[in-house]
């Protein structure tokens, strides 16, 4: 038997895509079902940076979100008004307000990926076990290539915690 030859990086880039946009279908479905409500995508992103950069302050925020000033500053004060974020004065400067996310925050976040995760493993229970192993190696190693080439863009360089060991 002949080696099988890998796809090629473009076709591999679509798929990735069209994987993508079902994974939107069913963590919009996880979103609206969370206990805690709906979130808007925006929403969502800037819970998500402010995870990631505990502590940063509204310009990191909008960087990473690329977003201006005053789109930054009234997403922010949407996300403090339900209770979701919490803002600081600097201890750095007095100048600076740095966000936090809250407990209902923090709560919001975990409702959302434990019904993301149970989406996707409806999806996975369907799968044939090989495949489904194959597919927990090639996204652990695309998770490890993303993480190393995305410098900036509100990547971290490791893993969260839920992301490296789904319980």
């Amino acid at each position: 038997m002949f080696p099988r030859r890998p796809s090629p990086p473009q076709e591999v880039a679509r798929t990735a895509s069209e994987v993508t946009d079902l994974l939107a279908v069913l963590w919009g479905r996880a979103q609206a079902d969370a206990p805690a409500g709906p979130t808007s995508p925006s929403q969502l992103r800037a819970l998500l940076a402010i995870e990631r950069r505990e502590g940063g302050n509204m310009r990191a925020l909008g960087e990473a979100l690329g977003s201006t000033p005053p789109a930054t500053s009234r997403l922010c004060d949407r996300l403090e008004a339900a209770g979701l974020v919490e803002r600081r004065l600097s201890t750095a400067s007095r100048r600076e307000i740095e966000l936090y996310l809250s407990r209902p925050g923090r709560a919001l976040l975990d409702e959302i990926r434990a019904a993301q995760v149970r989406e996707v493993s409806l999806v996975l229970a369907a799968m044939d076990p090989e495949a489904a192993e194959a597919l927990h190696k090639g996204l652990a190693a695309f998770r490890d290539a993303a993480a190393e080439a995305v410098d900036g863009d509100g990547y971290e360089r490791d893993a969260p915690a839920w992301l490296a060991n789904p319980a």
